[in-house]
């Protein structure tokens, strides 16, 4: 189980403080899902409505770029 999950509302990791998912979260969420790519980006999806709901301050593109913007 990874310490790096994230704290909310405010969506930073809980293992290293960073704006989640964090780097370490990242590299983690592709190995867990590396033959499931397509759930990775429903899961990833889902924090995005979540995080949306928690920070609606945050600029929208900023928070499609942090949440899916790094799935390949």
């Amino acid at each position: 189980m990874s310490t790096h999950r994230p704290i909310m509302p405010i969506w930073t990791c809980g293992g290293c403080g960073a704006p989640w998912p964090c780097r370490t979260r990242r590299h983690e969420l592709q190995a867990e899902y590396q033959d499931a790519p397509i759930s990775l980006a429903l899961y990833m999806g889902s924090c995005l409505v979540a995080a949306t709901q928690d920070m609606g301050w945050a600029p929208a593109g900023l928070l499609h770029r942090r949440f899916l913007g790094w799935l390949l």
